[in-house]
C-alpha cells in the first residue's frame, strides 16, 4: 500500500476513514460477517481466481470454477503441477473458460511465476511480499493495482483490494475521492480503527454490498472474498 504523500493527505485519509467506520458500525458490517475461509493452498486455483475475477459474478461464475480446480486437479496445487494439467487438457478445459483475454492472463501469470522460480503456495506468498513483484505483475495486460492486491489477499496477505464493492461502500459513507491509492489507504485506516484485519474488513464489505444487491433468498452470511472466502472484481 502506498503511504500518504503529505501530512494533509494523511489527515484527509483519516477523516474519510472515520466516515467509513461510522457507516460500518451503523450497518453492523463486521459484526454480521464473522465467517471465514482460509486461503487455498493451491497455486492453480489461486491463479485461476486472479485471472477470472475481474468483471464477473464471483458466486455464480468464478467460485464454481475455482472449487472445481481444487477438487479435480489436486496436482495443480503447485505451479509445476498446474503446467502439467494444462499440457494435458488445455487451458480452456482447465479453467472452463473460452475467452482469449482471461486465458491469456492466466498463462502470463503462470509463466511469470515460473520465470521467478515460484512453484508452491509458500514461495508465492513470499514472492508477493517483495515490492519488485508489483511492477512485473502490472506489466501483464489487464493486471492493475486491484488485481495485484487481490492476488495478495488470496495468499493471506493483509491488503485491501479496491473493487466496485469498496467504492460503493466508501461512496455511501460520504467519501467523494475516487483515486485507487487514496481509497485503499482510507479503508485500511478504517479497518485499523475498527481493530480488525484489513482482509477481514475487505471481505466483510464485499459480503455486505453484495447482499444489498441480492434477492433475500440468495443472500449469504459467509465471505466470498479472500479473508474467509477466497477471492474481487
Amino acid at each position: 500500500m502506498n503511504l500518504p504523500k503529505s501530512e494533509s493527505d494523511a489527515l484527509s485519509a483519516l477523516s474519510s476513514a472515520r466516515l467509513v467506520v461510522q457507516l460500518a458500525q451503523e450497518k453492523g458490517v463486521v459484526r454480521h460477517n464473522r465467517s471465514y475461509r482460509e486461503p487455498l493452498y493451491h497455486v492453480g486455483a489461486i491463479l485461476a481466481d486472479a485471472a477470472l475475477q475481474a468483471g464477473l459474478n464471483y458466486r455464480t461464475v468464478v467460485k464454481v470454477r475455482v472449487d472445481r480446480i481444487v477438487q479435480d486437479f489436486p496436482e495443480a496445487a503447485t505451479l509445476s503441477g498446474t503446467f502439467n494439467a494444462i499440457a494435458s487438457i488445455g487451458v480452456a478445459d482447465f479453467l472452463r473458460w473460452r475467452h482469449h483475454t482471461k486465458m491469456s492472463r492466466f498463462i502470463c501469470l503462470a509463466e511469470l511465476l515460473r520465470n521467478e522460480g515460484v512453484d508452491d503456495f509458500h514461495q508465492l506468498r513470499t514472492w508477493l511480499q517483495n515490492p519488485a513483484c508489483r511492477g512485473k505483475l502490472r506489466a501483464i495486460h489487464g493486471v492493475g493495482p486491484k488485481t495485484v492486491d487481490y492476488l495478495c489477499g488470496l495468499v493471506g496477505l493483509d491488503f485491501i483490494a479496491v473493487d466496485r464493492h469498496i467504492r460503493t461502500f466508501a461512496s455511501d459513507a460520504g467519501v467523494t475521492e475516487v483515486d485507487y491509492d487514496f481509497l485503499q489507504i482510507v479503508v485500511s485506516y478504517a479497518a485499523d480503527l475498527l481493530g480488525v484485519s484489513r482482509r477481514h474488513f475487505d471481505a466483510s464489505i464485499w459480503t455486505y454490498v453484495s447482499n444489498q444487491k441480492a434477492p433475500p433468498n440468495s443472500r449469504t452470511t459467509f465471505q466470498l472474498s479472500f479473508d474467509g472466502a477466497f477471492a474481487v472484481a
